[in-house]
């Protein structure tokens, strides 16, 4: 998915959505009033859900155009 398809996958109902790992996240005072922002925007959405889905969409694109395509393909299935 692309970052600019996340408003229209937030119109959608919300599906859930195994998450297996948990991250400490610091951000600047902006951009947390930013994710504060989108998620009155869509009250369907955690903060934590549309963090979630901004960081899966980014690294989906850098998967598609980026030169660390070929390193990171294959990297979304956890290692067992």
């Amino acid at each position: 998915m692309k970052v600019t398809d996340l408003p229209k996958h937030w119109e959608k109902q919300k599906e859930p959505v195994e998450r297996t790992h948990d991250y400490n996240l610091r951000l600047p005072l902006e951009d947390a009033a930013r994710v504060a922002a989108l998620a009155e925007l869509y009250p369907d959405r955690s903060e934590s859900d549309i963090l979630n889905d901004m960081i899966g969409a980014a690294l989906d694109d850098l998967v598609r155009q980026s030169p660390l395509k070929d390193r990171l393909e294959g990297k979304d299935k956890p290692v067992r």
